[in-house]
């Protein structure tokens, strides 16, 4: 009996420690890139006079480094060190995002965006990578719903800061990636994170890399991020916008805080995760969290005012509340600390798959069937990977 209530306090200050904190700092950062400039595509494209097709491309190009460079900096990461890749990309993302803000062309843009993507490409897998490496069991489980709750409230808060900052100009909401400066001397003077002892030669290290990637679990895993980022990013950040606009008339201000309330949703759902995780377990999280993306997904082309897009919105976000912790706690549990870095970062390459894939895939659905379709695709979608990871992960 005496146990319980001590496990029960640890828990609860658990995000009292600094070093999470300043990990919630570089999560704050990693899912700004996008999150902040979403709900200000319809200002882009009148600023720029470039279609919602080519609005698109800022998120691709984004996040199409992080499919090039993320595994190798995973490498030099447990080869060298999370911090000696962590600040300088801080800085980068800082510096080429205020490049962007500055640009009066969408091509010197895209240029912008891209160098940006390669400061941003290691951010979100080297938060996870040293959670894991902080903490084990309960605690990791823990420390990755407050993670997954401090990245909601990024989500939540940057569309409607990015919103209101594009009613000034288009290109203002680009600003915001300066704050990832005072994160990088923070995380530079502050962050005491355990390092990787290189015991091993490369070449062992990279066959214990290989071995830890083949595992049947970890692609599962893999499926699924890809997946779940798919449909985020291509039906709900890059459509759904359009959807309000074109449809409902909708300012940025007004799609911004309508996005957020998923996002809202997912960090309080977050929080709870050290508790659901002692009662469910993270396979059947995850594949509740799909058949919720599915419900969500397929009510939006039926809603007929504003204020009602708030229920699919919280439906999507007590979905993502219970997926994206339980991916990343399961998977940063099946490396050791030596092969962490690199399988992260691998989970990592997979999610901007996913980022790159959902706007191309659901701009193929938005020809194909109009803006209704690629919410019904998104849900197919969904629904298809209930089904594969109930055989695969079983």
């Amino acid at each position: 009996m005496t146990g319980f209530p001590q496990k029960e306090n640890k828990v609860q200050k658990l995000h009292l420690d600094h070093n999470l904190q300043v990990v919630f700092g570089v999560t704050l950062m990693a899912v700004l890139g996008v999150a902040s400039i979403a709900p200000a595509f319809p200002r882009i494209m009148d600023g720029l006079g470039i279609s919602s097709r080519e609005v698109g491309l800022l998120i691709m190009v984004f996040t199409l480094p992080g499919i090039i460079l993320t595994p190798l900096l995973g490498v030099i990461a447990d080869r060298f060190g999370r911090k000696k890749i962590l600040v300088p990309a801080l800085f980068l993302f800082a510096f080429a995002g205020a490049a962007c803000g500055l640009a009066k062309d969408f091509k010197l843009l895209l240029i912008f965006r891209f160098i940006q993507g390669i400061g941003a490409s290691p951010l979100a897998s080297l938060s996870v990578t040293i959670i894991g490496d902080l903490y084990s069991g309960q605690d990791r489980s823990t420390a990755m719903g407050y993670n997954a709750s401090v990245l909601s409230i990024g989500t939540a808060s940057y569309p409607a800061i990015g919103g209101a900052m594009a009613l000034i100009g288009w290109n203002y909401p680009f600003f915001l990636t300066l704050l990832a400066i005072p994160v990088a001397i923070v995380s530079m003077l502050f962050l005491e994170n355990p390092e990787p002892d290189i015991v091993h030669g490369f070449g062992q290290y990279i066959s214990g890399a290989i071995k830890v990637l083949r595992n049947r679990h970890v692609a599962g895993l893999f499926f699924v991020s890809v997946a779940t980022f798919i449909i985020l990013y291509g039906s709900l950040l890059t459509y759904f916008p359009l959807l309000l606009a074109g449809k409902f008339g909708a300012s940025s201000l007004t799609i911004g805080m309508i996005t957020s309330s998923m996002s809202v949703t997912t960090g309080l759902v977050s929080t709870q995760m050290g508790r659901l995780t002692r009662s469910v377990s993270e396979l059947n999280l995850i594949k509740a969290a799909f058949l919720l993306y599915a419900v969500a997904l397929l009510i939006i082309p039926f809603v007929k005012g504003l204020g009602i897009f708030l229920l699919p919105m919280m439906i999507y976000g007590l979905g993502q509340g219970i997926n994206i912790p339980s991916i990343m706690s399961a998977m940063a549990g099946l490396a050791p600390m030596e092969h962490r870095g690199v399988l992260m970062s691998v989970n990592g390459m997979v999610l901007r798959i996913g980022q790159t894939l959902g706007p191309l895939i659901m701009g193929i659905a938005f020809f194909a069937w109009g803006m209704e379709g690629t919410f019904f695709v998104g849900a197919a979608i969904a629904i298809a990977v209930f089904g594969v990871i109930s055989v695969v992960l079983k």
